[in-house]
């Protein structure tokens, strides 16, 4: 299983999980069948803006993304790429992947979509 979390750093398993999906500062890679940590950075733009990070994500080829929680457009964005997302993820990409594989995140819906200010 490859789940992909956006990210705040470089340090595999021990970053933080960025708590805005588009702007997050690099997306790691976990593949829990063979413990493999990859960090992708981010160079994109906003990610329901021109540039989002979304031909990283792709050639990333995740089974699940991980992340605390996003807007609207990047659920739309993400659902129309085939993606399955978990919300609800905090503190560092460990703790992020020990709570998808003990079930504990849920599912992303526009019902769980945050409308902060704009759509993420």
């Amino acid at each position: 299983m490859r789940i992909c979390m956006p990210t705040m750093g470089t340090s595999g398993l021990d970053d933080q999980i960025s708590e805005h999906f588009g702007r997050a500062q690099s997306f790691t890679l976990v593949d829990t069948a063979s413990g493999k940590v990859e960090v992708i950075a981010n160079n994109g733009e906003h990610v329901c803006g021109g540039g989002a990070p979304v031909d990283r994500l792709k050639a990333a080829k995740p089974d699940v993304i991980v992340c605390g929680g996003l807007g609207g457009g990047a659920i739309r964005m993400l659902d129309s790429l085939g993606f399955k997302v978990y919300i609800g993820a905090r503190g560092t990409v460990k703790d992020a992947v020990e709570s998808y594989k003990n079930g504990k995140l849920q599912e992303a819906s526009m019902e769980s979509a945050c409308a902060h200010h704009h759509d993420h």
